[in-house]
């Protein structure tokens, strides 16, 4: 008897100490820490599956399955642990059609002329079972998560077609939210019956990722799935319009000249070989085709479905944004006109800023309190942390500075005047001087507007410049001008830059260090960015736009520059040279968001 008390004791003991060392997520100073236990990659469980959707867009007559991987702790296996999930996913990771000659669209012919047609290519996919990507895991695994990884519609392993920025693109990650939450089937295959579920699920999901990656998790969000707790996208496309369109005008991304939605269809439709065919004659071929309209440049109900700022009101998950304010291909208005909808809608909210261009994540550490709080459901606080965080221009990346909120609250609208000056260099200024003057520019593409602004003298531009700073100038939030202009010709391309002036060139220059912020507009659109009217030649329209989100310090001995041209080389279509476009100096003014309004402008320059 004795001694089988003893057994008993030493049973109960033992399991005590087994329970005790249960790996279990450990959390310090509001974030989750690395648990040697969960860091063991040999041992994290790795497998795919396919997550059958509510939709069939490759129009097979059966419902689209995506394709799903997971890498998770091996204690969810052995340990009957749950875990809340990272969740990234992507058209890429397939592959693409890489920068095929023709794939992108001509830009040199006449505004409003009809296109040359361009060369159509095949992605050839590539990728091994049953690894879709390898992006996340090393981060968060270890600190206690499970990592899922999706293909979009009609990309990989896959079913669908792809639809850039079409429903299917949102409902697609949900349908992967409902399955990890027990509300969808999964199933071991791609086309059988076996079924498997998310035993190791919490329910819980964040959703990250970069450009088109960090799209997706808006395009989740704005279903309202439940489960989906928070996302985290880096430098997202929130509007296709926005992408390849700019106030009325037909715009490339930076660095992808001649791009349109139909390009990035081709660029990414890695799917089932047998399916393409149909997909880009129902998609590409006639949807996009009819709707996406190279002529004009309008806003239209195409556009409109592909604007997930018209679809947020379902949405309930907490929004941490980041972009970069020289970000030329995925422009910061992207994540500024989300993030301030997301506020005034009361959700928890977030925007980090940083001086570089595409891409870059928010520190790891402010992702670890998003997560932390909302997927573990640790109460770090991070509600009641400061609302923006920008990188300072000479800071790094993991250093921001924290603002109440983003534009800065102290930042106030100061209306500039310009004076005449061309073909040299007009006045900038706060006092209005009525100045009724009207300078010509004549449109050239072949000028850069890097050259256009460093020239003393071209009759290619207009260029206009404040007083010399004397100490160093805040602005934060969206310029905006209001120009009043007449074209020799039907159509006209407008834009408009502020820079930094001297120009700063050579080994030590900076990225923030010429490029203020950019906009450009289609004349045509003075009404309405739904609609255009061909200009009357020789006749004065006056039309109001924003240019890109900035937060910016412009140091002293600087010169603030608007710089006004009509082609970009870089963006716009590239007409033949020699459109004529003349400004009013009465009608046109610039605004400014001043940090310290005013009295900061004037303590700056006199």
């Amino acid at each position: 008897m004795k001694n089988n008390i003893q057994l008993l004791v030493l049973f109960l003991l033992t399991f005590s100490v087994k329970a005790q060392e249960k790996a279990t997520p450990i959390f310090k100073d509001g974030e989750a820490q690395i648990v040697a236990a969960f860091n063991t990659p040999e041992k994290w469980i790795r497998h795919d599956l396919w997550v059958e959707t509510t939709f069939d867009s490759d129009g097979d007559g059966k419902l689209d399955r995506m394709h799903v991987d997971v890498t998770r702790p091996f204690q969810t296996e052995t340990e009957g642990l749950k875990l809340p999930v990272v969740y990234e996913s992507s058209p890429y990771y397939a592959g693409t059609a890489g920068d095929a000659p023709g794939l992108f669209w001509e830009v040199k012919h006449e505004l409003g002329a009809k296109p040359k047609p361009r060369t159509h290519v095949e992605v050839q996919r590539r990728g091994e079972r049953p690894i879709i990507s390898n992006s996340q895991v090393k981060t968060w695994v270890p600190r206690g998560y499970i990592v899922v990884h999706s293909s979009s519609p009609g990309t990989g392993l896959s079913d669908g077609a792809p639809t850039v920025g079409g429903k299917n693109e949102s409902l697609a990650p949900k349908a992967v939210i409902d399955w990890l939450n027990g509300r969808a089937k999964g199933f071991t295959s791609r086309e059988g019956t076996e079924e498997v579920t998310a035993f190791w699920s919490t329910g819980k999901v964040g959703m990250t990722g970069t450009s088109y990656n960090g799209t997706i998790p808006l395009a989740a969000a704005t279903t309202g799935v439940e489960g989906l707790e928070a996302i985290i996208p880096v430098a997202p496309n929130t509007s296709y319009y926005h992408y390849y369109r700019s106030n009325g005008l037909v715009r490339s991304p930076g660095g992808y000249l001649g791009e349109d939605i139909d390009v990035l269809y081709d660029f990414i439709h890695s799917g089932k070989e047998e399916n393409r065919a149909k997909n880009n004659k129902v998609i590409r071929d006639t949807e996009m085709a009819n709707g996406m309209d190279r002529i004009t440049g309008d806003y239209n109900d195409f556009w409109a479905g592909r604007d997930y700022l018209n679809q947020m009101q379902p949405m309930k998950a907490a929004l941490l944004m980041s972009h970069g304010f020289n970000d030329w291909n995925v422009m910061p208005e992207h994540s500024y006109r989300i993030y301030k909808k997301a506020s005034e809608m009361g959700l928890p909210t977030q925007i980090f800023y940083h001086q570089n261009g595409h891409g870059g994540p928010p520190p790891i550490s402010m992702m670890n309190r998003w997560f932390t709080r909302y997927l573990h459901g640790i109460e770090n606080g991070v509600e009641n942390d400061p609302k923006a965080w920008i990188v300072r221009e000479n800071d790094k990346m993991d250093n921001p500075t924290s603002y109440k909120n983003y534009p800065n609250p102290d930042a106030e609208n100061l209306t500039f005047y310009l004076g005449k000056g061309a073909p040299k260099v007009g006045s900038l200024s706060i006092n209005n001087s009525n100045d009724k003057s009207k300078e010509t520019l004549v449109d050239n593409y072949s000028f850069s507007a890097e050259s256009l602004a460093k020239a003393d003298e071209t009759n290619h531009r207009l260029l206009y410049v404040s007083p010399i700073l004397k100490e160093d100038l805040h602005i934060s939030g969206l310029a905006s001008i209001t120009v009043k202009a007449a074209s020799s010709k039907a159509a006209v391309n407008l834009s408009v830059y502020l820079v930094s002036l001297p120009w700063n060139e050579g080994r030590g220059s900076k990225i923030t260090d010429n490029i203020i912020t950019r906009g450009w507009a289609d004349l045509q659109n003075y009404q309405s960015i739904s609609k255009s009217q061909p200009l009357k030649v020789g006749k004065f329209y006056e039309m109001t736009f924003d240019f890109q989100p900035d937060d910016q310090i412009i140091k002293k001995g600087q010169q603030i520059g608007l710089l006004i041209f009509s082609s970009d080389s870089e963006y716009t279509l590239l007409p033949k040279p020699g459109t004529e476009l003349t400004i009013d100096l009465s009608g046109t003014i610039l605004k400014i968001p001043v940090v310290g309004g005013e009295n900061a402008f004037k303590k700056a320059t006199e």
